[in-house]
């Protein structure tokens, strides 16, 4: 029995400790800021959302000039491993995205659906230094 246990707890203390190092270092990863283009409809406008820490929680604030959005907080953002949702209920927007990670572990992008009054677009962030607009 204790040579069936010992590998099982082994293996366990692994995937455990590997999920949560997983889920820190992309929360590490995706401070800064990231954009990408909206498509609504005929609209093509570019959107911009910035990851900070405050405290012990990663906060965003939206940019997209084509929306006339300027630094607007969002009410809530969650990073669950690779996952990453940012609500902001007074615009009735919900942003659900994965993290594309390289062999090294960096963020080289967010594959994204942008939710909003009942439709769904998808949306790909890129890291810049600051929003291009």
């Amino acid at each position: 029995m204790r040579n069936v246990l010992v590998p099982l707890l082994t293996a366990s203390f692994v995937i455990f400790y590997t999920s949560v190092f997983s889920a820190e270092a992309t929360r590490e990863n995706i401070l800064g800021s990231w954009e990408g283009p909206l498509v609504i409809g005929r609209d093509n406008m570019k959107l911009a959302f910035t990851f900070t820490v405050q405290g012990e929680k990663i906060a965003a604030v939206l940019t997209s000039s084509g929306l006339g959005i300027y630094g607007m907080p969002a009410d809530a953002v969650i990073v669950d491993g690779r996952r990453i949702t940012i609500r902001i209920p007074r615009l009735d927007l919900e942003f659900t995205g994965v993290a594309r990670i390289t062999k090294s572990g960096a963020v080289m992008r967010i594959d994204g659906d942008w939710f909003q009054y009942s439709e769904m677009v998808p949306v790909v962030l890129l890291p810049v230094e600051n929003p291009s607009f």
